[in-house]
């Protein structure tokens, strides 16, 4: 149904219900004569009338109680819906699209929606995490998260944090290998690497090298398409790894990665929060993205200081080497 005979088939059974065209205009917020034209044009559209007009009454015609008898039911359901939409922007409630990288992403996630579901128990989160590039608008999603390169020009995104790409070790391994100084050191070394899931490519390690960014390829001693699991062999003192760092900052933090080759980290990179217009948002994600923004906008439990990191990297030069050396087996 074309939107104007709605709006007169609405016009209509609204100035039968208040006995006045110019009561029905006032309460559709539209001029006397606008109302009046929309039940004209009704009128003309069906080839009957609808209405016996007079200066002071109004009544229906037989083709209008019968056409009035016939709409009113959609009428009535449209209007619920209408009124249900409507609570539901307004009510944090109901499914919770969202999608974001595979990758790691896990543990910045849970803890927010954790919160989030706590805070309000009818909300039901669907989240689809994929490290393929994804398009935002084609997945329906209302909140996207993606590490890389800033959102789709489409929709409005922030930069929550930089991801600083760190050269980590384990006290274990550095006091078996040595600790490599220079670039050129780590030929020398195991080095581990991550291989994309879905392309099978293997990721270059992002070093600073003199302001730039360049992209080495390290020979792998290691090399997985799972991120928990590359990290898991840098912690059991396996390889040397180029972590980011909020896979790493814990485990930095504790003593049980040392941070290494510090000149020449990176963090070219940020994980990006997106979503549409904020103004046409349902309650619930405005809700969810307040949170998220509040959890992780610059947040220091995932971002590194540079005091935290050099304090990390001299506390392996001040401890003596026999406290952290594990025989190999």
């Amino acid at each position: 149904m074309p939107i104007n005979e709605f709006r007169s088939i609405t016009m209509f059974a609204k100035a039968v219900e208040l006995g006045s065209i110019r009561k029905a205009a006032l309460a559709q917020g539209v001029t006397p004569q606008a109302a009046s034209q929309a039940i004209a044009q009704l009128e003309k559209f069906l080839g009957v009338r609808l209405l016996h007009r007079t200066t002071r009454s109004l009544g229906l015609t037989e083709e209008g109680q019968h056409f009035l008898e016939n709409t009113q039911p959609a009428l009535a359901a449209l209007d619920r819906a209408l009124g249900l939409a409507r609570k539901a922007k307004d009510e944090i409630a109901g499914s919770l699209r969202i999608v974001g990288p595979k990758s790691s992403f896990a543990s910045i996630l849970m803890p927010l929606l954790d919160e989030f579901c706590r805070e309000y128990p009818d909300i039901q989160p669907d989240v689809q995490l994929d490290d393929g590039m994804t398009d935002w608008v084609l997945d329906r999603a209302d909140v996207g998260f993606r590490i890389g390169a800033s959102a789709d020009e489409r929709v409005i995104g922030r930069t929550l944090f930089k991801i600083q790409l760190i050269v980590c070790a384990s006290p274990a391994y550095l006091a078996r290998h040595g600790v490599p100084t220079t670039l050129g050191d780590l030929a020398t070394h195991r080095c581990g690497i991550f291989r994309h899931p879905s392309t099978g490519q293997v990721s270059p390690w992002y070093l600073n090298v003199n302001g730039e960014i360049e992209h080495r390829h390290v020979v792998p001693a290691f090399s997985t398409n799972d991120t928990e699991l590359e990290l898991q062999a840098v912690l059991a003192g396996q390889t040397i790894g180029q972590l980011a760092n909020f896979m790493a900052a814990p485990h930095i933090r504790a003593g049980r990665l040392i941070p290494i080759l510090l000149p020449h980290m990176s963090d070219h990179m940020g994980l990006h929060i997106y979503y549409g217009s904020r103004a046409a948002q349902p309650k619930r994600v405005r809700a969810f993205l307040d949170l998220a923004l509040t959890r992780l906008l610059d947040s220091p439990d995932h971002v590194l200081s540079g005091k935290e990191l050099l304090s990390a990297s001299n506390e392996w030069k001040r401890s003596p080497r026999e406290v952290w050396y594990i025989p190999p087996r």
